[in-house]
């Protein structure tokens, strides 16, 4: 929360968001590719006050982290003083955040500040309802109807449907996913909140100015996902796999139904290993979708994946491995008038058993 001065009431909110490598589980990285429960995939936190009256809670944090070892075949985190590092780092950014939101209204003051806040996401929402004017016009006149529809599915065959019902009048659309898959036993089933990230990141890019991303764009847009389905899943569900898969899943889906482009490879291509001492995880790039008039791009973080990769010099620094070959895999884009993106090649070598 950000605090102005004496008032009593927080006027803004700071957040930052981290990737820690390892939270515990089954397997180093906390990515294990057979989990059934959550409990298997490291530590989870519904809410947590992590600083209390200006203390750093670092003995309940510790608990937190180190409970998957209650659980049978699990461990708790591997990597303890690098998640408590890592979150005193992401604690300092929010206090930089604030300090910096407080200077900003030291120079315009609360009222305009705010008003601008408020402009930033009118306009997204103006941007994304004009868009979905256009879209539900060109449908009506080529259908009859202003409603998308597209269907995909996993590799096991997990349907994800889509229909997109769009109010040309207001700008407004439905977005149903009814008809998706039910929970699988596996840990590709995604949290709600990941098809929420799909769909306002898939507006983001759909929209033609350049606005920030912000909860406005998503003002014009009714969610609805089937309880106990593949993309609203039960509590104790494993999730790890529709995080990093069924998410890209569900932007193809997204992209179909809006003819935006074709489908990228489909995956974040996840790489964890380690052993009892430590976890290494990270996504390798792959191919983006050719569109109507253009070529896709190759060796490119697509779409819910954004992460950069160590450089090699302080990965083979740090852990047991050799950098054997980072490389475009030529010619796996597929074929057509606009060719896929390529993907890559990415060969690591042990020089330990993990």
């Amino acid at each position: 929360p950000v605090f102005y001065k004496d008032l009593p009431i927080p006027v803004f909110f700071v957040a930052n968001r981290g990737h820690h490598a390892d939270i515990g589980g089954i397997s180093p990285g906390s990515m294990p590719p057979h989990s059934t429960h959550l409990w298997q995939e490291g530590a989870s936190f519904k809410s947590f006050k992590i600083v209390n009256a200006g203390q750093f809670q670092e003995a309940e944090l510790t608990a937190h982290l180190n409970a998957p070892s209650q659980y049978p075949g699990c461990s708790g985190t591997r990597l303890l003083q690098d998640n408590l590092s890592d979150l005193k780092a992401q604690i300092a950014a929010n206090h930089k955040g604030i300090q910096l939101v407080n200077e900003l209204i030291d120079q315009y003051t609360l009222d305009v500040v705010q008003a601008y806040m408020g402009h930033i996401q009118a306009n997204a929402e103006v941007a994304v309802r004009d868009m979905l004017k256009v879209i539900g016009e060109k449908a009506f006149q080529r259908t009859g109807q202003s409603v998308l529809i597209a269907e995909d599915a996993m590799d096991d065959g997990s349907p994800i449907k889509l229909k997109v019902y769009i109010d040309t009048a207001n700008g407004e659309a439905v977005f149903d996913f009814a008809g998706t898959g039910s929970e699988v036993w596996g840990n590709m089933n995604a949290p709600k909140a990941v098809s929420m990230s799909a769909i306002i990141y898939c507006l983001r890019c759909l929209v033609g100015h350049d606005i920030p991303l912000n909860q406005g764009c998503l003002n014009p847009v009714t969610v609805k996902i089937p309880p106990g389905s593949l993309l609203d899943p039960s509590e104790d569900a494993a999730v790890v796999g529709g995080n990093v898969l069924t998410s890209q899943r569900v932007v193809d889906v997204i992209f179909l139904a809006f003819s935006g482009c074709a489908a990228s490879q489909g995956c974040m291509n996840n790489i964890t290993f380690g052993d009892e001492n430590f976890g290494y995880y990270e996504t390798v790039a792959g191919g983006s979708g050719a569109g109507a008039t253009w070529n896709g791009r190759s060796g490119v973080h697509t779409h819910m994946t954004n992460t950069r990769l160590t450089d090699p010099e302080i990965l083979e620094r740090r852990y047991p491995i050799v950098l054997n070959q980072f490389s475009l895999a030529e010619g796996t884009g597929g074929a057509g008038k606009f060719q896929g993106g390529d993907g890559v090649l990415r060969e690591l070598v042990f020089r330990k058993p993990l």
